[in-house]
């Protein structure tokens, strides 16, 4: 239900910023909308099955968990113009992070190499968006306020999305048995879900309600 309340939300506030922001608040809505379907269907399955819906759990990330890396992509071409080469690298790190922890998860690959590509994959986005050409881009041309939103976010990718490597810790590495691993898992991923995604759309907010308004003094 969050996630229904933050996607009506930014859709809505989509009225009240500039036009160059649009389609950051668009994508921001369109994140915590396709979680929403995906969690009413992975609620039936564990209700019906009691099994851990894996595969519905990995069509939600490998569509929503791409948009949010566009999001630091649309939040840097609001303001410069990126190079479409960032863009590219941010998508590579996320598929390879994501296809490890599937196959990992999935049993088609022993979990401790799955999760060591997957953590790869991750390492690799935060070198982009800390020391590469997005960070770069970010300290060089960025106004204030959106060089804040973009610390903020990629904090949340560095620290919000360590929550998921443990749910993984958890439900594999730990050696506790099938029912204790699953609980811990699912409720260790839930709580990232609903942390990482509606915060990432509310820092996109803040900073296009912000810096529209700015631009809005500047021509008055």
């Amino acid at each position: 239900m969050a996630l229904v309340a933050s996607t009506v939300f930014f859709f809505l506030e989509r009225d009240r910023v500039a036009a160059k922001w649009k389609t950051s608040l668009t994508v921001s809505g369109l994140v915590t909308l396709i979680a929403a379907v995906h969690y009413y269907y992975m609620r039936d399955v564990w209700v019906s099955t009691g099994s851990t819906p894996t595969v519905f759990r990995y069509i939600d990330w490998l569509i929503t968990v791409p948009l949010l890396m566009v999001e630091f992509y649309l939040i840097l071409s609001a303001i410069t113009k990126v190079p479409v080469g960032v863009f590219w690298r941010l998508m590579v790190g996320t598929l390879v992070m994501l296809v490890g922890g599937y196959l990992g998860e999935a049993g088609y690959m022993a979990v401790w190499p799955a999760f060591i590509i997957g953590m790869a994959g991750w390492a690799y986005i935060v070198y982009e968006i800390f020391l590469g050409q997005a960070g770069k881009i970010n300290a060089a041309s960025a106004p204030p306020a959106v060089q804040s939103a973009f610390k903020a976010m990629r904090l949340i990718v560095v620290f919000g999305w360590a929550i998921y490597p443990v749910g993984y810790f958890f439900g594999y590495l730990t050696g506790a048995g099938p029912a204790q691993s699953a609980d811990a898992l699912n409720i260790i991923y839930n709580l990232a879900d609903f942390l990482n995604k509606i915060a990432f759309g509310l820092i996109i907010w803040a900073v296009a309600v912000s810096q529209s308004e700015s631009d809005q003094l500047v021509k008055s």
